[in-house]
């Protein structure tokens, strides 16, 4: 009897469990959403609000990575803001790479470009520039400015090109 119970109550409330979970899925990666403020990639746990979700080979070693931007605060930067995650995938599993707390103004977005990591930073409330990053061996290096010291509309379209 309990049994019963137990399995009519699992089977009404399995299909509204079902939906409270969001998956996206790019090369051999799975974001799932659990909800506002915890997510997965593949078995990795991300107990932060995620914004932004890319692959791509960002240390040119043939193997597909991913970037996810999260909105937290870090040791040295306590007040939240956009951060940005780097995992490479060892044996179907995400193992982090680079978990930056910054890189270089405050980053608004970003997306991967030409083998580089592209941003969109304010270095004040009104001030923008768009940066590209390589990855240095431990973390991300500056390689140039596309624009800097811009309203947001021009920093946006420089970022989108």
């Amino acid at each position: 009897m309990i049994r019963t119970v137990l399995l009519l109550l699992w089977l009404i409330a399995a299909p509204c469990l079902a939906q409270t979970f969001e998956l996206r899925e790019e090369n051999g990666f799975t974001l799932r959403k659990e909800h506002d403020s915890l997510y997965w990639l593949n078995d990795w746990r991300l107990p932060y609000p995620v914004y932004q979700f890319q692959t791509g080979d960002v240390d040119s070693d043939g193997s597909i990575d991913a970037m996810v931007g999260v909105i937290k605060g870090t040791r040295y930067y306590p007040e939240k803001g956009r951060r940005l995650f780097i995992f490479k995938q060892v044996n179907g599993k995400a193992r982090a790479m680079w978990m930056g707390s910054k890189l270089g103004g405050a980053l608004q977005d970003f997306r991967f470009a030409n083998g580089r990591i592209r941003s969109l930073e304010t270095a004040t409330d009104s001030v923008y520039v768009v940066a590209e990053y390589k990855w240095g061996g431990f973390g991300m290096d500056f390689d140039h400015y596309l624009i800097k010291g811009t309203d947001k509309e021009t920093a946006t379209k420089y970022f989108s090109q």
